[in-house]
């Protein structure tokens, strides 16, 4: 099986690699880092390909694909991992810069990837999506604003290709945590904060890059004619709260 994972060079991307590759199969590793690429590749060994992609590129991602040596070219799962979120601000006071980057990267960018190698599954009859969504693509909460609709579009557009996709033997699955800890996630959402992006995993167990690699690594090899449309995931120390009320006392 070749498996295609976008943002692999750090977090939950790097750890589907490792897992992919333990079990026998061949896994493409793509992102912005090439130093990184190189140096996961270089850990994995001949099983792992680096490829250097800006998914917000729709000519990078023609170029990389155009460039693959044949013997990589029959995409068996694509995984659209790179996403990101950017500040915690009420909407009234957030970046536009940074609405547009998130839109760019988390919507555009994996309907990209999705809309360059979706017709060659469905040629072959075989495939699988797995598209990274969130719970703050279900649960809004304050400060989420472009982030979560993002991820709310993520589960929409994966569901949409549940529709499209009946009866040609490829698969979609948004596969959406919640707290998660040990990646850059919080680092690049505070814009290099470390003791802010701390403080969000202070007192808890959260969720692992493993625990969604290893989630990820099994939709991915479930029998063909089963779909997994949605997992939601969040650590035991997480829940749903009240609705968010401003009293005036």
């Amino acid at each position: 099986m070749i498996v295609f994972i976008t943002g692999a060079s750090a977090g939950f991307g790097a750890a589907m690699a490792r897992i992919f590759v333990q079990n026998g199969h061949q896994v493409l590793i793509a992102g912005r880092r090439a130093d990184r690429l190189q140096a996961l590749a270089a850990e994995l060994g001949d099983a792992a390909l680096p490829v250097v992609l800006d998914v917000t590129d729709r000519a990078s991602i023609t170029s990389v694909l155009a460039g693959l040596p044949e013997a990589w070219r029959q995409i068996d799962v694509l995984i659209n991992n790179a996403g990101l979120a950017l500040g915690t601000t009420p909407a009234q006071e957030s970046s536009l810069e940074d609405w547009d980057t998130m839109i760019a990267t988390n919507v555009s960018g994996l309907v990209a990837m999705t809309r360059a190698i979706l017709p060659d599954m469905v040629k072959r009859g075989s495939g699988t999506v797995i598209n990274i969504g969130s719970v703050a693509g279900d649960t809004p909460y304050p400060g989420g604003n472009v982030y979560g609709a993002t991820k709310a579009f993520v589960e929409q557009f994966t569901l949409n290709l549940r529709a499209d996709l009946v009866g040609t033997g490829v698969r979609a699955t948004n596969l959406a945590p919640g707290l998660c800890g040990g990646t850059e996630f919080s680092n690049v959402r505070m814009k290099g904060n470390d003791e802010a992006a701390a403080k969000v995993y202070e007192g808890t167990t959260p969720l692992t890059a493993d625990d969604i690699a290893n989630t990820a690594y099994w939709i991915a090899t479930l029998p063909a004619h089963i779909n997994i449309n949605r997992i939601e995931m969040m650590p035991t120390c997480q829940g749903y709260g009240p609705l968010n009320i401003k009293r005036t006392l």
